[in-house]
């Protein structure tokens, strides 16, 4: 195991993914040890998959995901070994924040900021579903108390904190528009402006200042190269899916198919 351990380790080394990467391996392998089930953080959609490949090449693992509800975004692994014949429990609790929506509006990056001004790990919390007037946060259970307890602020908006049920939450449904374009090459900035509808230009200025990444990484170079099933996200935005490469047309362009979800 300890070769896995090290040809994991060195396959993410120098990207955005090595620290985790070394924790999620260190999470398996006392699976392995204890032939239980072993419980991560919330982890990004990059983190999943590589939680997937950690089990894959560690053997004797399954992994199985939740969020919390169903297409969740930011989802707990558990790392269960083959012969655990329980059900993990995720451990998955949820936070309302309410405010008066007719003083107040209040957004996703309102609420995450408050959170990480309580000095909060990013691994305890799951997705935040914001409204109008109200948030819903999905966090480890163990920090609900410390939640209801500190979160009374959202920016200078007063907010009540109560604990919630997961069944209040409405499963996501994501709006998808299908883009069907030319594009001069395949490069991280022509996909981008084709999806996002921008110029090329201002593209590689979201680059530049690291607004869009590829497959839930930041893009380092507007060339940076993109291929069929690859997905990009930009802050703000939304992301899109790479859904097909049609081939060049006469003109020497590029023709794709991409999918906008929102």
């Amino acid at each position: 195991m300890q070769d896995a351990k090290e040809k994991i380790i060195r396959y993410y080394k120098g990207t955005e993914g090595e620290g985790v990467a070394v924790k999620l391996v260190d999470f398996a392998a006392q699976a392995v040890k204890n032939r239980k089930c072993k419980l991560t953080g919330f982890l990004s959609p990059f983190e999943q998959e590589m939680a997937g490949v950690i089990a894959n090449s560690l053997g004797e693992l399954k992994v199985d995901f939740d969020g919390g509800y169903r297409g969740a975004e930011r989802q707990r692994a558990a790392f269960c070994h083959e012969d655990f014949q329980g059900t993990p429990n995720f451990e998955i609790a949820v936070i309302k924040a309410e405010w008066n929506g007719e003083f107040a509006r209040l957004g996703h990056r309102d609420v995450l900021g408050s959170i990480m001004n309580l000095g909060v790990d990013r691994e305890y919390i799951g997705d935040i579903i914001a409204t109008k007037d109200c948030a819903r946060l999905l966090v480890d259970k163990k920090m609900s108390d410390y939640f209801t307890a500190n979160l009374t602020q959202i920016g200078s908006t007063t907010v009540k904190t109560t604990l919630d049920e997961l069944e209040n939450i409405a499963a996501k449904e994501e709006r998808i528009k299908e883009i069907r374009a030319t594009v001069a090459s395949l490069r991280a900035d022509s996909i981008a402006a084709a999806g996002f509808g921008m110029s090329r230009s201002k593209a590689a200025q979201e680059i530049a200042a690291e607004k869009i990444k590829l497959n839930w990484q930041t893009v380092k170079n507007a060339s940076q190269s993109v291929k069929e099933g690859d997905v990009l996200s930009m802050r703000g935005r939304g992301r899109l899916e790479v859904a097909e490469i049609r081939g060049q047309t006469k003109k020497g362009r590029v023709g794709v198919l991409l999918k906008r979800f929102f």
